[in-house]
């Protein structure tokens, strides 16, 4: 029986480009699922990626332990992208079994590709909106530009943001820590000063490295991993939630 890590990268290794920008697409993928693979395809149109790496997390920080084991949560996903042209599997944030930093990731992708190479590191609005909680953060833009996908029961104005920057710049540090946004929304002045700074269009993308806040749409799909489970542990159907490939392996392993 083929590996489908071995055919999800030899996909990927069909269809790779030594010039154009590499989107890398990180998450706890407990379970990978359609919304993950149409936000990964719409970027790759929309930011005009020659492919996108996916980059299952082993130890994520932010988030509750996943439930799936770590080589499950990799296999899944290798399942899912087995014969999809333009989709690579990373596995090292899993076999390092080490916490997962985003911004260690692509300081790694960074020494692969070079330095200029364009590297889109790929995220939903909600996300962006925490992104100051992350592991130095700020280097994050010296590492690669962020592309931003709004999707469904999160919606964060990224041009208000960006519009609030000019009451920030008088107000002391205390008073800034953050900014309201419509519907008692809040969001980190320090990321509001970056977005104002950083804030781009797709074309951008090809112009430097790194360091463009590029947002872009996504078709609305109300399927999140949380939902999965719970379908899964009442007994219901989740077929067409996931891949087939993703429903047979969770099936055959009694996941969730």
């Amino acid at each position: 029986m083929n590996d489908p890590r071995m055919l999800a990268q030899s996909a990927a290794l069909a269809t790779s480009d030594k010039e154009g920008a590499i989107g890398v697409l990180g998450g706890t993928f407990d379970p990978v699922h359609s919304a993950h693979l149409r936000l990964a395809i719409e970027a790759r149109e929309a930011l005009s990626l020659t492919r996108v790496i996916f980059v299952p997390a082993g130890q994520p920080l932010l988030r509750e332990a996943p439930q799936a084991g770590s080589q499950q949560r990799l296999d899944m996903v290798a399942c899912a992208l087995a014969g999809e042209p333009g989709f690579e599997l990373d596995d090292t944030e899993v076999v390092t079994r080490s916490p997962s930093y985003t911004v260690t990731t692509l300081e790694r992708l960074r020494a692969q590709y070079g330095a200029e190479r364009p590297l889109v590191l790929l995220m939903g609005a909600d996300a962006f909106a925490r992104l100051p909680e992350w592991h130095r953060w700020q280097a994050l833009f010296q590492l690669a530009h962020i592309g931003v996908a709004t999707r469904p029961g999160f919606s964060v104005p990224l041009s208000a943001m960006a519009d609030n920057t000019n009451d920030k710049r008088n107000a002391s540090d205390s008073e800034t820590r953050q900014k309201k946004l419509g519907a008692g929304e809040t969001v980190d002045a320090r990321l509001v000063t970056e977005l104002a700074a950083r804030l781009g269009r797709p074309a951008d993308i090809a112009l430097a490295p790194a360091g463009r806040i590029v947002p872009f749409n996504i078709t609305p799909l109300a399927i999140s991993a949380t939902l999965i489970r719970q379908r899964l542990a009442q007994g219901l159907s989740v077929r067409h939630l996931v891949p087939d490939t993703v429903l047979d392996y969770i099936q055959t392993h009694s996941i969730y």
